[in-house]
């Protein structure tokens, strides 16, 4: 596996530079860019990305602008502002966006290494999860039709005979579609069942 990436996007060359080189104190690979649109061309970056480090004023798109874009194309990882122009405004936009932090240059050095460790953190978790949830949701789209009104059946409590009625099938039926859901699913109990079909209604809502 890939070990965990960190990218920095400032246009101010010699700042660039020193945070990169900051930042591989920590173990982890950086990919440095002079501006945002030379990160949204890197699509290898954006794939492996567990951190942004963004300056918030450059030319062209800005660093609130690539917040935005990385928002709209479903890219959720931690980003990091570093500006000298933090007014509140702007910093209570961008959290407000979802980003990580915001640090007023000049900054602590070991307060940006402690908060890109923290953010790569929170990504692997994210994309552990979203793994998870994936596979699941794989799952069970592998069901049949008729497999996901039985699964729907027993998950609403509904004995054999009464999914057999509801759906007009022989309750010999009823259990041959049971089996395949539990083991289509991985589940060993009803209650894993419940468990599961709600933490995915819940995590797709």
């Amino acid at each position: 596996m890939n070990r965990p990436l960190v990218c920095v996007v400032d246009d101010d060359d010699a700042v660039r530079l020193s945070i990169g080189l900051l930042i591989e104190t920590l173990g982890f690979p950086v990919r440095c860019y002079a501006g945002a649109m030379e990160l949204l061309d890197d699509d290898d970056a954006l794939e492996r990305a567990h951190c942004l480090v963004l300056d918030v004023r450059m030319p062209g798109l800005s660093g609130v602008g690539l917040q935005g874009r990385l928002e709209r194309i479903g890219q959720r990882v931690p980003i990091i502002f570093v500006s000298a122009y933090g007014d509140v405004p702007m910093v209570a936009r961008v959290m407000r966006a979802g980003a990580f932090d915001f640090l007023q240059k000049p900054f602590n050095e070991q307060v940006l290494l402690d908060r890109v460790n923290e953010a790569v953190q929170v990504s692997t978790q994210r994309r552990r999860e979203g793994a998870r949830w994936n596979a699941v949701q794989g799952r069970l789209d592998g069901l049949t039709t008729r497999e996901r009104d039985v699964m729907d059946g027993m998950v609403a409590g509904r004995l054999n005979k009464q999914i057999a009625e509801d759906l007009g099938i022989s309750i010999k039926t009823v259990e041959q579609h049971r089996a395949r859901v539990m083991e289509k699913l991985q589940v060993e109990s009803l209650a894993e069942l419940v468990r599961l079909v709600i933490e995915v209604r819940y995590h797709t809502d």
